[in-house]
C-alpha cells in the first residue's frame, strides 16, 4: 500500500543516476508497481471529469449505464457495466485492505493489544463526528438519510499520500492509518447493508456463511492447492451479492483469513533442501557426462524431480497473503480503479450547481463532516483512549501525525461515492453530494499532506 523498504531503496537508487528521477521521487509513491498506489485513480478521475463535462458527456454516462448481460439457455442476468465494477471488481481491493490490516494487527507495528485498540477507537471517533456533524446541518430535512456518504474514507488515496513521506516518517503510521481505513471502510460497508439495503436474503447470506466455513476449514486443514481457496471465495462473493449486503464486504472478509506466516521458515527450508540440491547436481553432472541416451534421460528426470521438490519447498517459504497482495495489487491499481473512477465520478460542474451546493446543507454538511469531523473524531477518540489507558501510541508516532492520519481520512472517494449514489435518488442532490465529496477529499488531501510534512520536517530537526 505505500512504498516497501526495497521499492524506496530502488527510488533513492535512482535519483544519483538521473534528474527526472530525483524530481519525480516524490510522486513514485502514487505509480508504484506492486503496491496498491493512488496515481492511476486520481489521474482517471480527472479524465472522467473533464469527459463529463464535454459535449460528449452524455454519451459517456450511457456507455456505462449500458447493461452487460450474462445468459445461459433460459436464465439471464443483466446490471449496467459501471454495477458490474463496483460489485465484481472492487471486492478485489477490499480484499488486499483485509489481507493488509491482518498483518499489521497479527505481525506488524499493531501486534500488541494497546496499539491494536489505537486506530479502532480512531476508527469509532471518525464515524460518530463525522456523522453527528452531518446531521447538524440536514436533521429534520429530506437529505438527513444521506449521513452514511461521510462515514468512511479512501484508502488508495489516502496510503499514496503517506507513501511519499515513507523513509521520513515511521512504519507504523502507515499501519495506523491502514488499520484505520479498513475499519472505517467496513463501517462504511455495514452502513450500507444496514441503512441503505432495501432487503436482504438469509439465504444467501447463509450460502456465503457456508462458503466462509469452508475457507477456514480448508486453512486448519493446511490446504495447499489454491483452487478450492478461489472457488469458495467466489461463492462468498455470490451469496454476499444475492442477499443484498454490498459484496466488497465480501472481500475484507475473506481478506481477514488469509495466513500471514509461512507454511516452512527459513531455517527448516534450509534444512530440507540441502540434500534434494546435492541430489540435483548429480543428476545434472551425470546426466551431462552419460554417454547412454537412456541414461541421460533417465539422470534429467531425477533432477527434475529435485527441482520440482525444492520448487515446492520455496513456495512454502512464502506468505499466502504476501503472494496475494504481491499478485493482485497491479491489477487493482492500474485496472480496477481507474475504472470505478472512470465509471462513477459524473459531476457535471456548473455555476449553477456550485452556487446550489454552496448553500444546500447537504453539500455543506459532508464537506464539513469529512473536513473537519474526520480529524477532529480520529484525534479525541485516540486521545481519549489513550488517556484512559486502553490504548497507547504505537512506537514514533506523534500527536501530529494522528492528526495528518485524521486529515487524509478526510479523503472519501470510493465508498462515499458508493453511498452517495444509494442514498440520493434525485440526480440534483446526487451531484451535490458527489461534488462535496470532490472538495473535501480535495482539502483533506491537502491539509494531511501539510501535517505529514510538519511532522517530517520535526523529526529531521530532532
Amino acid at each position: 500500500m505505500a512504498l516497501t523498504p526495497r521499492l524506496s531503496g530502488q527510488v533513492a537508487a535512482r535519483a544519483h543516476h538521473s534528474p527526472a528521477a530525483a524530481a519525480l521521487q516524490k510522486i513514485e509513491p502514487f505509480f508504484a508497481i506492486g503496491q496498491v498506489s493512488g496515481g492511476p485513480l486520481l489521474i482517471a478521475t480527472v479524465l472522467a471529469l473533464i469527459i463529463v463535462n464535454l459535449p460528449v458527456g452524455a454519451d459517456y454516462i450511457r456507455l456505462w449505464d449500458r447493461a452487460v448481460r450474462i445468459s445461459y439457455g433460459a436464465w439471464s442476468f443483466s446490471r449496467p457495466a459501471a454495477e458490474w465494477i463496483n460489485d465484481a471488481l472492487m471486492p478485489l481491493f477490499f480484499l488486499i485492505i483485509g489481507t493488509e490490516v491482518k498483518r499489521e494487527f497479527v505481525k506488524g507495528s499493531l501486534a500488541s493489544l494497546r496499539t491494536g485498540v489505537f486506530p479502532i477507537a480512531g476508527a469509532i471517533g471518525g464515524l460518530i463526528v463525522p456523522v453527528a456533524i452531518y446531521l447538524a446541518f440536514n436533521l429534520g430535512t429530506p437529505t438527513q438519510h444521506g449521513w452514511g456518504v461521510v462515514a468512511a474514507m479512501d484508502t488508495a488515496f489516502s496510503l499514496a499520500i503517506v507513501a511519499m513521506f515513507t523513509t521520513r516518517l515511521p512504519p507504523a503510521v502507515r499501519a495506523v492509518l491502514l488499520a484505520f481505513a479498513a475499519i472505517d471502510d467496513v463501517f462504511g460497508l455495514a452502513v450500507i447493508a444496514f441503512a441503505y439495503t432495501p432487503s436482504i436474503d438469509l439465504w444467501f447470506l447463509a450460502l456465503a456463511e457456508v462458503a466462509y466455513c469452508g475457507i477456514l476449514g480448508l486453512l486448519r486443514l493446511r490446504w495447499v492447492a489454491p483452487i478450492p481457496y478461489v472457488l469458495l471465495g467466489v461463492i462468498v462473493w455470490i451469496g454476499v451479492f444475492g442477499s443484498g449486503v454490498h459484496p466488497t464486504i465480501a472481500g475484507v472478509a475473506v481478506g481477514l483469513l488469509l495466513p500471514t506466516r509461512s507454511r516452512l521458515s527459513e531455517g527448516r527450508f534450509a534444512e530440507r533442501v540441502q540434500h534434494p540440491i546435492d541430489e540435483f547436481k548429480q543428476a545434472h553432472a551425470a546426466a551431462e557426462q552419460a554417454d547412454d541416451p537412456t541414461e541421460a534421460e533417465e539422470q534429467r528426470d531425477s533432477a527434475q524431480q529435485q527441482l520440482g521438490y525444492i520448487h515446492e519447498m520455496t513456495a512454502a517459504t512464502d506468505e499466502a497473503a504476501e503472494r496475494l497482495v504481491r499478485v493482485l495489487t497491479p491489477w487493482v491499481s492500474y485496472i480496477v480503479l481507474p475504472l470505478f473512477a472512470l465509471s462513477n465520478v459524473r459531476i457535471h460542474l456548473s455555476s449553477t450547481l456550485i452556487a446550489e451546493a454552496a448553500h444546500a446543507p447537504l453539500a455543506i454538511g459532508v464537506v464539513a463532516g469529512l473536513v473537519v469531523g474526520k480529524p477532529i473524531g480520529f484525534l479525541l477518540a485516540t486521545w481519549l483512549a489513550t488517556r484512559l489507558g486502553t490504548a497507547t501510541l504505537p512506537d514514533g508516532v506523534t500527536w501530529r501525525m494522528v492528526l495528518g492520519i485524521g486529515g487524509v481520512a478526510g479523503i472519501g472517494f470510493t465508498i462515499s461515492l458508493f453511498i452517495a449514489e444509494l442514498a440520493f435518488a434525485d440526480p440534483i442532490q446526487a451531484e451535490q453530494a458527489a461534488l462535496a465529496i470532490l472538495v473535501a477529499s480535495i482539502v483533506s488531501g491537502v491539509f494531511g499532506y501539510l501535517m505529514f510534512w510538519k511532522a517530517a520536517g520535526a523529526l529531521r530537526e530532532a
